[in-house]
């Protein structure tokens, strides 16, 4: 497999995953634990996030298209701009004081399985105690904050779905549906254009190695027409209260993951 074929293969698998709940960063470690395995070079080493955060720049800009007539009118409403600084807050920390932790545990297939099996009862958790006693007009700071906890959470274990776990922290502390949805993908605007601007300083002015840009360039491009398609799907399955299917899809997984490991460490 050409290092170009692993790339859109492992750009399609992000689009896909980035917004439905089953955790696009647990879905690359195990791709690129198969592709390895397989005996084929791997087009980055399985340590190297970069490709990972250029994939997570491809559907950063899916959530820009498809969220793009509420753009606009978010930089007119102070308070929820204050709501997404708040809940922002705990995901920079955690990038910023245990980036090297992420870093250890994204090479790990048993981590992976376990936090697919907490995504899982996590979804499950949501979908029955849901309470629907706010919106984003009357949000509170406390609650962003939790929200915003679920996500800082979600960004240090692969396998933990970063937009599963704040959907489901949002819908755990009353948010609606609909709410918990648009607040958990303007976060990602923040969290995900962050971790890409750091990741591209470190490639530009820190790195000796060379890097791959057209790669990176197909990833981007490919994850973001994927991503597109995959987040309209989330909203309509989740506005159906569909979550139960996705929790039984990384139930399944993750006990896949943990029996490879041991089978095949």
């Amino acid at each position: 497999m050409s290092a170009y074929l692993q790339v859109i293969f492992l750009a399609v698998l992000q689009g896909i995953a980035e917004f439905l709940p089953i955790s696009s960063s647990g879905h690359l470690v195990l791709a690129k634990f198969a592709i390895q395995k397989l005996g084929i070079t791997p087009a980055f080493p399985l340590e190297d996030i970069t490709l990972d955060v250029a994939l997570h720049v491809g559907t950063l800009g899916s959530i820009l298209v498809v969220y793009r007539n509420d753009l606009w009118k978010i930089l007119f409403q102070p308070r929820l701009l204050a709501l997404l600084f708040v809940a922002s807050i705990p995901a920079g920390l955690a990038g910023v004081f245990l980036g090297d932790l992420r870093t250890e545990v994204f090479s790990n297939r048993m981590m992976v399985g376990f936090c697919l099996l907490m995504t899982a009862t996590l979804l499950m958790v949501a979908q029955q105690v849901e309470r629907c006693r706010f919106d984003l007009t009357n949000l509170p700071f406390p609650v962003a904050m939790v929200i915003g906890l679920f996500q800082g959470f979600a960004a240090l274990l692969p396998g933990i779905s970063r937009a599963g776990s704040t959907i489901c922290g949002a819908l755990i502390a009353g948010v609606d549906r609909p709410s918990a949805a648009k607040f958990s993908f303007l976060l990602a605007i923040i969290a995900i254009g962050g971790a890409g601007m750091i990741k591209l300083k470190e490639a530009l002015f820190e790195s000796t190695a060379p890097v791959r840009w057209d790669l990176l360039a197909t990833g981007i491009g490919v994850s973001f027409v994927v991503g597109v398609l995959s987040l309209e799907l989330l909203l309509k399955l989740l506005n159906a209260n569909r979550l139960v299917y996705f929790a039984i899809y990384c139930a399944a997984v993750g006990l896949l993951a943990i029996v490879w490991q041991i089978v095949s460490p």
